[in-house]
């Protein structure tokens, strides 16, 4: 998922933008309905919060900056007040995440759309420290996007886990649980193991409807 290896410095400053906003909103949704829900641990926990430094974290950070993915610390919550609350609500939880990913990037394609700025002007300028406005846009809509798709893979600890589990029969939320304590050890080996020896496993299954969706979006 990455945007490039060794940014430039006008992608660089995009990226350290992008950590300030984007990675704050998306957990900053978590913890927010989670408290609309009853649960005050993303409170008690100083998460709700748009204050980037209470979301950070050093890896994800740093990964971020240098090829342009990476992740915030996670939301706690308590599972079991939220479902006194309503079954649902863990899953509008988790959801909550990427749809405000999907909701920046809706804002930022706001510009495209109107005419503002161009697809055309989504380029690097040499010499030029700061990024042209498209090329911000277009690199802010990407991260975002991708954030979400990423997000919504139905593996552990990631947010679509716990939006399949709440469709899946009895059956099926057994069989999830059952991989559960593996999710971890297999986004490492999907993230950083396969690429290794050339198998691009999130490549292949979120670059189709990114795709999709970036044209839907601004029209390139």
């Amino acid at each position: 998922m990455a945007l490039g290896f060794l940014p430039s410095l006008p992608q660089l400053i995009t990226y350290i933008i992008i950590l300030l906003t984007a990675f704050p909103v998306h957990e900053f949704a978590h913890a927010w309905t989670a408290d609309r829900f009853g649960d005050n641990t993303p409170r008690a926990n100083g998460r709700l919060t748009l204050n980037p430094l209470a979301h950070l974290d050093p890896i994800g950070t740093l990964l971020m900056l240098v090829v342009g993915f990476g992740w915030a610390k996670p939301v706690p919550i308590n599972p079991y007040v939220l479902q006194r609350h309503s079954r649902a609500a863990p899953m509008w939880v988790s959801l909550a995440g990427p749809m405000s990913n999907l909701l920046m990037a809706i804002i930022a394609s706001a510009f495209f759309r109107l005419g503002l700025v161009s697809t055309r002007d989504i380029r690097l300028v040499p010499g030029e420290i700061l990024p042209t406005v498209a090329l911000f846009l277009y690199l802010f809509i990407s991260v975002n996007l991708w954030l979400m798709l990423f997000n919504l893979i139905p593996i552990f600890p990631l947010d679509g886990e716990k939006v399949l589990d709440y469709f899946l029969p009895p059956a099926g939320v057994r069989a999830l649980e059952s991989i559960r304590p593996y999710g971890p050890m297999i986004l490492m080996v999907v993230l950083f193991v396969l690429p290794l020896i050339g198998i691009d496993v999130l490549g292949k299954v979120i670059q189709p409807v990114f795709g999709l969706l970036t044209r839907l979006l601004i029209g390139a």
